[in-house]
């Protein structure tokens, strides 16, 4: 276990892996743990880390001042540790509320991200089933773990997060108009969908007309709302090829595989 203090509060992160740096962000339900898979494929050329959002995890919880959840803080805890650790040029791999946090630091700090990968990230507020906000984090947990291969180790740390820091990000969700600002950016990004997921819908057809010429939407068929556990090995090769292209390409450059090729945007 690994942490750092920032803010004077302790961080909780895992790190695997030599190379250029790749920081993955988890979502609502879960912790750095679910990308334990995810982060072992990208170590063996890459230096992945993955940290606990605050109020998530073993990362610090703000019990007292539940406003500090908001998505703003947790794009700031992302900046402060990547100063922290020396991390220049990043790839940011997010899922769920770590793709909103990936979204916001790729929108203030485009020249420190080298690519993006988008995994079910609302682009309203619309798109997130209004279970997220009114079940219980033990309800999420049971209902995910039971219908995922090694869900209740994956969630393990799950429970642990602070409901606020769930509640909180609803009032922060403008996903819209920062995704809008990374395509005129030109960063390079994937969005990914799974076409089963009981969180986040699709994106529509609308919002992906936005994309830049850098940008790319994939629909990962039969996958749910945690397609790097689902559909680990589908995901684990998008994921290879994705970190794999040089950088500055667009991300229709990637050799995309036909098992999700008919699914493409």
């Amino acid at each position: 276990m690994s942490v750092v203090l920032l803010n004077e509060a302790i961080v909780h992160y895992e790190v695997l892996g030599r190379g250029r740096p790749v920081i993955f962000l988890h979502g609502w339900v879960g912790s750095w743990r679910y990308w334990i898979s995810s982060m072992q494929v990208a170590s063996t050329s890459f230096r992945a880390y993955a940290l606990d959002l605050w109020g998530f995890g073993a990362t610090a919880q703000y019990k007292q001042h539940p406003d500090f959840y908001q998505l703003s803080n947790q794009t700031e805890l992302l900046r402060i540790f990547l100063d922290e650790m020396g991390i220049g040029k990043v790839a940011l791999v997010g899922h769920g509320l770590g793709a909103l946090v990936a979204l916001g630091y790729t929108a203030s700090y485009p020249d420190a991200v080298d690519r993006t990968m988008l995994i079910n990230c609302p682009l309203d507020t619309k798109a997130i089933s209004t279970r997220l906000f009114n079940d219980s984090i033990e309800t999420l947990v049971s209902s995910f773990s039971n219908s995922l291969p090694n869900g209740e180790t994956a969630l393990a740390d799950a429970k642990k997060a602070d409901p606020a820091a769930i509640a909180a990000s609803q009032n922060g969700i403008v996903a819209e108009d920062v995704f809008n600002k990374v395509n005129r950016q030109h960063t390079p990004c994937l969005l990914v969908s799974s076409a089963e997921d009981e969180l986040v819908s699709l994106p529509s057809m609308e919002q992906l007309t936005l994309l830049s010429d850098l940008g790319h939407h994939i629909i990962l068929d039969g996958a749910g709302h945690f397609p790097m556990l689902d559909s680990a090995a589908k995901f684990n090769r998008l994921l290879t090829d994705f970190l794999a292209l040089d950088s500055g390409l667009s991300i229709k450059e990637l050799s995309l595989k036909d098992e999700w090729r008919r699914r493409v945007r």
